[in-house]
């Protein structure tokens, strides 16, 4: 399936070296990252750690919000610690990888430090987690990236036709229609609509149903 690595808030450039060297490793290309700095992917010494993959950090964006960075993605899942409770089920990256293929994956990681925020968390999809070792529970956000990309190579299900999957941008406009004419936000409606596998007529008239009674209240 086409993936996206998308970074939020990476706090070491190094690294972002060492995950365009991963990437390249297992043939992805497709990568953004979310950060207020505008000075992040211009620190020098990148390349150092980026071995035949310079060309990545060429290619790498930068966006402001997550929503931008994964709004014509119609599967965004998080990465969160083994430990850490997120008050959802989660899924391991083997079985990201026999997910249907014709999604189109962003596998979203957080800053070195602490992660995905919780207000990252309810953003995404759904949450995934490496097995580790309670000894040593976390990995290096280059070697969480590429147990990832390693297993989306080869576990990775054949091309096969289906509808095409409504994507992020579109199940937000349909949540926001929803909350427009029951008259307030309701959070649970975004997990509703994704939980049910829209397909992206489906939601397309959703969207329109919506709109005609909205316009009717």
């Amino acid at each position: 399936m086409p993936t996206r690595i998308v970074l939020m808030r990476p706090r070491n450039a190094d690294n972002l070296g060492a995950i365009a060297r991963a990437m390249k490793n297992f043939g992805l290309s497709d990568w953004v990252v979310v950060s207020p700095n505008p000075k992040l992917l211009e620190v020098p010494g990148m390349n150092r750690l980026a071995v035949h993959a310079g060309e990545l950090l060429e290619s790498v964006r930068r966006v402001e919000t997550l929503a931008e960075a994964v709004a014509d993605c119609t599967w965004v899942v998080g990465t969160a610690m083994q430990r850490r409770d997120v008050g959802r089920p989660r899924v391991t990256p083997d079985r990201i990888a026999m997910r249907a293929p014709n999604e189109k994956l962003a596998l979203v990681f957080g800053d070195e430090r602490s992660g995905l925020t919780n207000e990252d968390l309810a953003q995404c999809h759904d949450v995934s987690f490496i097995p580790t070792s309670e000894e040593q529970p976390s990995l290096n956000l280059a070697q969480a990236v590429l147990v990832y990309a390693y297993e989306l190579t080869y576990k990775k299900q054949p091309e096969a036709p289906g509808p095409q999957a409504a994507d992020d941008a579109l199940l937000r406009r349909v949540a926001q229609s929803l909350a427009e004419v029951l008259g307030g936000e309701h959070p649970e409606l975004m997990r509703t609509l994704i939980r049910a596998r829209l397909s992206k007529k489906e939601a397309e008239h959703w969207q329109a149903s919506l709109r005609a009674a909205a316009k009717r209240h």
